[in-house]
C-alpha cells in the first residue's frame, strides 16, 4: 500500500492510518535493509505515541540484524548529536515536531549525521517499506541503553566563553516540549561555573496534551506566553523552542518577537568574523539582509533550497561554517552541518556579553534597512497554478526571477518568495522590501488578491 507518511525530507503522517505500529516497524525493517547499519541511534519526543513507535521502529531494526543504542527521550539534535559521537552508521528521531497533536513522524540519518531525504534514500527506503518483503537476517541485532546529555552539554559549552558572561536574566519556553532537561543540564552547567545566568521557565515540564497549544513559536497567536513572560520578570532576552527544539525563537528586553531571519545575519556576522572568508549558507525566502551582512564581512553568501536536508548537503558541498534559515534553523560545520536549537541562543548571550548591547540594538539597525513580513500561510486547491498566476502578474515589471524553491521575484525595492511548504498543505509567501515597512502591506494585498483569485 502506498505509504503517505512520506515527505520531501522526513516522515510525517496522522495517526492511525498514516502512520502507526505496523508502518513504524517496516520504516525500521526498511531502513535496515536499504542502509545495512551495523548501530542505529534511536530517541524519541514526548508526544504520547512517540514510546510505542519507537520501540516498532526498533523491532525492526533488530530484525534486520541492526545493534541499536536507545537514548531515551531526547530532541532531534540530541540523536544527531548521538550518531557522530558513537560513530553510528545511523539515526532516528521519533518525533512531529510542530505538527497537531494527532500526527508523529521521523527524522532520519545515515552516517556522521548525514540527512536522508528524497534524493538520498528516503524514496527508497519507502519503496521497501511499502512492498514489505523483507530478507529475514541470519540474527537479531541487540539493544543498548545508553546516556548521551552530558557529553552533549559539554559540546554545546565549546560555542561559547562562560566565564566571559555577563549577568542575563532569561526566559525560557520549552512548550511543554522535549527542550526542559536540556535547559536544566545548562542552567547546572552554568551553576556549577558560577556563570550569573538566571533562567525564568514557563511551560517547562513535558506534557504530551500540550496544555498550552502545539509548540510552534512561528505562530503569532503562540507568542504571548515568552513576551509577557519577558515584560512581567524584566528579562534581558525571551527564547522559545518547538516541540523537538531543533529550532528556536528569540525574543528582545522589550518582549518583541525577532524574526528568524535577522538573527541568521547575526550569527553570520558572528562567524566571519572569527573566520573571515568562510561560506554562509541561506535560503531563498528572505535574503537581502544576510546577503548584505556576509559581503559586508567579506564571507560568500551560497543559496539553498530551503529544507534542513538541502540545507545540510549544501553546507557540506561547500564546506560552510554556518548556515540558516529564516524559519530558525540554523546548521553549524562543528555539529556535523546539522541544525541546533541549543547552540544559536548560546552564541546570542555570548554576542550580548561581549558588546554589552541588548538584542533590540544588535538586531534594530537590519530590521529597519530590510523590513520584512514574516511568513505567511494560505490554503490554496492547486499551488502549481497560484505559482504561476503570480508569476505571470508581476513579469511585466521586468523582475529578476529564481526558482530555487518556488518562485523568488526580485524587484530594485522590494523582492518575495512564494512555495509550497514540503510538510503541509500550504502556501507560503514572504516578502522584504530596502527601507519601507509600510510598502510591504500593499504588496502582500496585491499578491493576496491573486492567491484569493487563484481559490475562486
Amino acid at each position: 500500500m502506498k505509504l503517505t507518511c512520506f515527505k520531501a525530507y522526513d516522515i510525517r503522517g496522522e495517526l492511525g492510518h498514516e502512520l502507526n505500529e505496523d508502518i513504524a516497524y517496516r520504516i525500521g525493517r526498511a531502513y535496515g535493509e536499504y542502509l545495512k547499519p551495523n548501530t542505529v541511534v534511536v530517541g524519541c519526543d514526548i508526544r504520547e505515541s512517540s514510546p510505542m513507535l519507537k520501540e516498532a521502529v526498533i523491532r525492526g531494526l533488530l530484525d534486520t540484524g541492526s545493534n541499536v543504542i536507545d537514548i531515551g527521550t531526547t530532541g532531534t539534535e540530541e540523536v544527531y548529536f548521538a550518531t557522530f559521537h558513537f560513530e553510528a552508521d545511523g539515526g532516528i528521531e521519533i518525533t512531529a515536531s510542530h505538527n497537531p497533536i494527532n500526527y508523529n513522524g521521523m527524522k532520519l540519518v545515515r552516517e556522521n549525521a548525514k540527512p536522508i531525504s528524497g534524493d538520498t534514500g528516503l524514496k527508497e527506503i519507502q519503496k521497501l517499506a511499502e512492498k514489505n518483503e523483507f530478507t529475514p537476517a541470519p540474527k537479531k541485532g541487540t539493544i543498548h541503553r545508553k546516556k548521551i546529555l552530558e557529553s552533549y552539554i559539554q559540546h554545546l559549552f565549546t560555542y561559547i566563553s562562560p566565564s566571559k558572561l555577563r549577568p542575563l536574566k532569561l526566559v525560557v519556553n520549552a512548550g511543554n516540549g522535549a527542550a526542559g532537561h536540556v535547559i536544566d543540564a545548562i542552567e547546572a552547567k552554568f551553576s556549577s561555573l558560577s556563570v550569573p545566568v538566571e533562567f525564568i521557565k514557563i511551560h517547562h515540564q513535558p506534557d504530551h496534551t500540550f496544555p498550552n497549544g502545539i509548540p510552534n513559536p512561528l505562530i503569532p497567536e503562540n507568542r504571548h506566553f515568552t513576551s509577557n513572560a519577558v515584560i512581567q520578570h524584566n528579562a534581558n532576552m525571551g527564547i522559545a523552542w518547538d516541540g523537538d527544539f531543533d529550532r528556536c525563537f528569540l525574543f528582545d528586553e522589550k518582549g518583541k518577537f525577532i524574526e528568524g531571519y535577522y538573527i541568521v545575519g547575526l550569527l553570520a556576522a558572528a562567524f566571519l568574523e572569527k573566520h573571515p572568508g568562510e561560506k554562509i549558507i541561506h535560503d531563498p525566502r528572505l535574503t537581502w539582509n544576510t546577503i548584505d551582512i556576509v559581503n559586508q564581512y567579506g564571507g560568500t553568501p551560497i543559496q539553498s533550497k530551503t529544507g534542513h536536508a538541502f540545507i545540510k548537503e549544501r553546507m557540506r558541498q561547500e564546506n560552510a561554517i554556518y548556515g540558516g534559515e529564516m524559519s530558525a534553523h540554523h546548521y553549524f560545520r562543528d555539529f556535523a552541518y546539522c541544525d541546533s536549537g541549543m547552540i544559536p541562543w548560546l552564541l546570542t548571550i555570548q554576542l550580548m556579553s561581549n558588546s554589552e548591547k541588548p538584542l533590540s540594538t544588535l538586531v534594530g539597525d537590519r530590521e529597519a534597512m530590510f523590513p520584512c513580513s514574516g511568513e505567511l500561510n494560505y490554503r490554496v486547491q492547486n499551488s502549481t497554478d497560484t505559482l504561476n498566476l503570480i508569476k505571470e502578474h508581476f513579469t511585466g515589471l521586468n523582475p529578476a526571477i529564481d526558482r530555487t524553491d518556488g518562485i523568488s521575484l526580485e524587484f530594485d525595492d522590494w523582492r518575495m518568495n512564494v512555495r509550497s511548504s514540503n510538510t503541509e498543505p500550504l502556501l507560503r509567501l514572504n516578502v522584504e522590501t530596502r527601507g519601507s515597512l509600510c510598502d510591504i502591506a500593499s504588496k502582500v494585498a496585491k499578491i493576496e488578491k491573486l492567491i484569493y483569485l487563484s481559490t475562486s
